[in-house]
């Protein structure tokens, strides 16, 4: 495990620590839960880049082909 030294404005401090005993966690997990929400959704972001760039309008008119052309169920429906 690493330790950083981190400097952030006083009242975000505040904010966390009050978010953070709410939860009845510490604030270091607090913070390294908020780190890591972040990172997923940053590679989570380029892995679908990545996916898109591996795929064609083609091949995606083609599974779309294959569903049923039936209604959705209410619960379903916008």
């Amino acid at each position: 495990m690493s330790t950083i030294s981190l400097r952030i404005p006083d009242s975000l401090h505040k904010q966390i620590r009050k978010l953070a005993d709410q939860d009845g966690i510490s604030i270091n997990q607090f913070i390294s839960t908020a780190a890591a929400e972040k990172l997923a959704a940053l590679m989570t972001v380029g892995y679908l880049a990545e996916r898109a760039q591996r795929s064609s309008r083609e091949t995606f008119e083609s599974a779309l082909a294959q569903l049923p052309d039936v209604e959705p169920e209410d619960y379903d429906k916008l």
